[in-house]
């Protein structure tokens, strides 16, 4: 009788079963549902509605600009401040570094109100800039999540190829266009990621700042309210090809600076 012999493969169970299930089905079940019409039969006419309706191409469009603007503003404020955590020499750099992570272990509700009372204290009434408002409590959000990647990515930095650049005669400006900043491309690729794809669907913000357009989520979960489960998923699995696709192209260009780095050594 063969005895059971543990392998550390088998700790990898629990995970594939909670994957599956939790992860897989309901990725079936959108697809079913936004593959189908109201009575189950297989049909492509959310699909083709989907980029023939203005309303959510439209939105589509919205959600792509407001992402972009929030992701741009984000690398623009979090590189200064993930490159002076990395570099500067602070006695105490993980107690600053600490300042700008603890937000995310407040309420994202709590957080969103307190600078909805902020801003309506400096504006009077949100509902005269709501894009501005919106831009602002995305990157208020989401500002942590671009420089951390950032921060690990220059903490990692060999300092010696920047002394070396020095020595060279290169100046400030050269050094960083040409080390500093190739170097630090896969923490600004892993925070794009990060910052780009939630800030397309984030609808809460827009609720909380009173900002009455629909990006990609709020019009997700129109749908579902109304009970309309196959537009709704529908506009989920359009949403994933585009997150794939999205992750497909950064990881090509992060593997291809590899390729080019390593065909320089």
């Amino acid at each position: 009788m063969n005895k059971f012999h543990f392998d550390r493969k088998h700790l990898t169970i629990p995970y594939l079963l909670y994957l599956a299930v939790f992860v897989v089905v309901p990725l079936l079940v959108v697809i079913y549902y936004g593959f189908t019409d109201s009575e189950g039969h297989i049909s492509f006419t959310n699909f083709v509605a989907f980029f023939c309706n203005t309303k959510t191409m439209g939105t589509l469009l919205y959600s792509l600009v407001l992402a972009i603007i929030v992701t741009i503003i984000c690398l623009l404020l979090a590189y200064p401040v993930a490159y002076i955590l990395a570099k500067g020499e602070y006695s105490r750099k993980h107690s600053f570094l600490m300042v700008f992570v603890l937000p995310m272990w407040i309420n994202f509700t709590l957080r969103v109100t307190a600078l909805k009372e902020i801003l309506t204290l400096l504006e009077g009434n949100l509902a005269f800039h709501p894009f501005l408002n919106t831009v602002i409590g995305m990157v208020y959000d989401f500002l942590p999540f671009m420089i951390m990647p950032l921060y690990n990515a220059l903490t990692k930095l060999d300092n010696s190829m920047i002394e070396a650049s020095r020595d060279l005669g290169a100046n400030g400006r050269q050094t960083f266009l040409k080390v500093i900043l190739p170097l630090s491309v896969p923490g600004i690729i892993s925070g794009i990621t990060m910052v780009f794809l939630p800030a397309m669907t984030n609808y809460v913000v827009l609720d909380m700042v009173y900002n009455s357009t629909y990006i990609m989520g709020s019009l997700i979960g129109s749908y579902f309210s109304s009970y309309d489960w196959n537009n709704g998923s529908l506009i989920s699995a359009v949403l994933l090809i585009l997150i794939g696709l999205f992750t497909i192209l950064t990881n090509r260009m992060a593997g291809d600076k590899d390729s080019r780095e390593r065909g320089r050594v």
